[in-house]
């Protein structure tokens, strides 16, 4: 009987991929170096084009304006060149937290037309996909599941994640040669897996016609159903849960506390140092095993590039409450959540405070920014990973989809054969703790 064959060194295999010529990297600009796509102009016959598949290691080997010229309103914050440079430029996404950028590109001579975010992996921390216990099961059977190509946008759970492209090309045509370019670096360098993770809902189906199997998850999601005030969301909900509501908002303001949103315009440094701390002190008491894949220097690279998108939540002392406090104490907030921001979209992404105050979580986290997307008019507010006491808040479950192949035949077969029972219990969890909202009888949920 053969002994099963296990992966136990995964960073010697990406040790032999980046060094020598980097042939990983050379293998989807060798096999695709001029890519030809057929268009129709709109009134004009069909033509084609030649354009150029380049592979960067890292995102500051992109030009900034050339990137962010893909993007449009309808696209992710987190796809813009800012945030995945301050993921990049602040180590939190390198070689030592098992991120190895593989960014691929498409060029009409100078101009940068099409663009992909990959990274190689050997691990799994800080993508929010759980494959785990797939993992496991590819290791039982002696198959390897690191390293592994994905498609994500690192720590960083948002549904959103697409290729991206200017207006005038043409998308299958583009998901097509990053497809192929990507599956050829998985295929030459013996990596069994290219998985795409918080697909774009519109453009995450279309990886069905290339061979991809979807993965169905769950995230949380308010949506603001044409309030005008913070008492028409209350007015869903049933009479004991509005109570509730009320007392867990105003109860930080009856212990002198204020809470205020803060613009990135007119947050200082302070804050973004202040949230690295308090993001920690949350880590160090809740999961001190897991999510620590950001460090200072993120936060501090967002502060000089990418201040337009983000506003904090800010809680402090006031009057006499205030009195008892030192004055070191004074100068720093009690609590502070970072908040992302984009047209109709709001996203909650981190939270820390300095003590434990009763409500003072569900007053910064869910109902300040809820009463701010409000008057802001933001239709959709995702407050961040995990949680399930969410629900009774008015936030629902929502299906995203990660997509997966394997080149593995022995994976592709496992994926394949119990995938649909993995997708039909995340269904049926959605469901279970969505009827759990305590909106009022005949108030759609």
């Amino acid at each position: 009987m053969n002994r099963p064959v296990r992966i136990t060194r995964p960073r010697a295999i990406l040790r032999g991929l980046f060094c020598n010529g980097l042939y990983a990297l050379s293998a989807a600009t060798r096999l695709f170096p001029r890519c030809r796509i057929r268009y129709t102009y709109p009134g004009r016959q069909s033509v084609k084009k030649n354009y150029t598949l380049k592979v960067f290691k890292s995102i500051s080997e992109i030009p900034r304006e050339g990137w962010n010229s893909l993007t449009t309103d309808r696209t992710i914050p987190f796809l813009d060149w800012e945030w995945l440079a301050a993921l990049e430029q602040s180590g939190s996404v390198a070689s030592e937290t098992h991120w190895f950028p593989l960014h691929l590109t498409l060029w009409d001579k100078e101009k940068l037309v099409a663009a992909a975010p990959f990274y190689l992996r050997t691990s799994s921390r800080g993508e929010y996909v759980y494959d785990y216990f797939w993992a496991e099961a590819a290791a039982s059977l002696g198959r390897p599941w690191y390293p592994k190509l994905v498609g994500v946008i690192p720590a960083t759970p948002a549904e959103g994640y697409r290729f991206l492209y200017t207006a005038d090309m043409d998308p299958l045509s583009v998901t097509r040669i990053f497809l192929s370019a990507a599956e050829n670096i998985c295929r030459k360098n013996g990596i069994a897996g290219l998985h795409i993770l918080f697909a774009d809902p519109v453009w995450g189906e279309s990886l069905a016609d290339f061979g991809y199997t979807a993965w169905e998850h769950s995230h949380f999601v308010w949506e603001n159903s044409n309030y005008q005030t913070f008492d028409d969301y209350l007015a869903r909900f049933d009479k004991n849960q509005r109570k509730n509501i009320r007392k867990e908002y105003h109860h930080p303001e009856q212990q002198g506390i204020n809470i205020r949103v803060v613009c990135g315009e007119q947050a200082t440094k302070e804050h973004f140092r202040r949230m690295f701390e308090l993001f920690t002190l949350t880590n160090d008491k809740f999961i001190p095993w897991d999510a620590r894949y950001i460090n200072e220097d993120f936060f501090l690279c967002l502060e000089k590039d990418f201040r337009k998108n983000i506003a904090f939540v800010e809680a402090r002392r006031t009057g006499p409450h205030a009195d008892t406090n030192t004055d070191a104490d004074t100068e720093k907030p009690l609590a502070l959540a970072f908040l992302i921001r984009k047209g109709e979209n709001l996203w909650g992404r981190y939270w820390g405070a300095y003590n434990e105050i009763k409500d003072l979580h569900f007053a910064a986290c869910y109902y300040t920014p809820i009463e701010w997307a409000i008057r802001e008019g933001i239709r959709f507010f995702d407050p961040g990973a995990g949680s399930p006491h969410k629900v009774r808040r008015g936030f629902r479950l929502a299906a995203d989809k990660s997509w997966h192949r394997f080149f593995d035949p022995v994976l592709e077969e496992i994926f394949k054969n119990n995938i649909d029972a993995v997708n039909e219990y995340e269904r049926q969890t959605r469901e279970e703790l969505n009827a759990q909202i305590p909106f009022k009888t005949g108030q759609t949920r």
